[in-house]
C-alpha cells in the first residue's frame, strides 16, 4: 500500500509540472494497477466481518486507482467493498447504495475542478441517506479545499490510506 500511494502522488505531482506526458502517466498507472492485482488473491482470504463499503468516483473523474486503493484496503480488513470505479453516474451510485446496503459510503476526487460535481454528489447522497456516514479523500485535496465538506453533515476528510487504515480500525 505504501509503495503504491507514494509512488503514484509522485506520478502526479510529475504530471501537474509537465515533467512528464499524460501517456507516462497512464503507464505508471497501468503498471501499478497490474501490481495491485497481485495482491488480490490474499485480500479476498481474509476472514469477513459482516460489513460493507461502497467506494466510487464521481461523474466526470477519471482517476480511479486511489479509489480502488481504498477499496481494497476495506477488503483486507474484512469488509465487502464494491468498487464502483470511475465516471460513475449518481443515480447509478444511489441505487446501488440502496441495494448494497453499505456501512460507509466513500468519494475519491483526483481533479480538485471535479469538486462542485462532487459536492453535489454528496448533498443528493446525503438526502436520499440521512445517516450513511461518508468518507472523502484523494490527491484533490492535497493543498486544501476540504472546506466544502463541512457543508454536508456527517462527512469526513480523509488525508491519506493510514488515516483510512487507523478509521476502519476504530469501527
Amino acid at each position: 500500500r505504501g509503495l503504491f500511494e507514494r509512488s503514484l502522488v509522485h506520478v502526479g505531482r510529475m504530471w501537474e509540472s509537465n515533467e512528464i506526458s499524460v501517456a507516462a502517466e497512464h503507464m505508471a498507472t497501468a503498471m501499478t494497477e497490474s501490481l495491485m492485482a497481485q495482491v488480490y488473491p490474499v485480500l479476498f482470504k481474509t476472514e469477513r466481518c459482516g460489513r460493507r463499503a461502497i467506494v466510487s468516483c464521481t461523474v466526470n473523474e477519471y482517476h480511479q486507482v486511489g479509489g480502488k486503493m481504498v477499496a481494497d484496503l476495506f477488503e483486507a480488513h474484512g469488509w465487502d467493498s464494491y468498487f464502483l470505479g470511475a465516471n460513475t453516474p449518481l443515480p447509478d451510485l444511489l441505487a446501488m447504495v440502496e441495494e448494497k446496503t453499505p456501512h460507509v459510503l466513500c468519494f475519491s476526487l483526483a481533479l480538485y475542478s471535479n469538486a462542485p460535481t462532487l459536492l453535489k454528489s454528496l448533498q443528493r447522497a446525503r438526502e436520499a441517506f440521512p445517516d450513511l456516514p461518508i468518507l472523502v479523500g484523494g490527491q484533490a485535496f492535497s493543498w486544501g479545499g476540504t472546506e466544502i465538506l463541512d457543508r454536508v453533515s456527517n462527512t469526513h476528510f480523509l488525508a491519506n490510506l493510514n488515516v483510512l487504515e487507523d478509521w476502519i480500525q476504530q469501527w
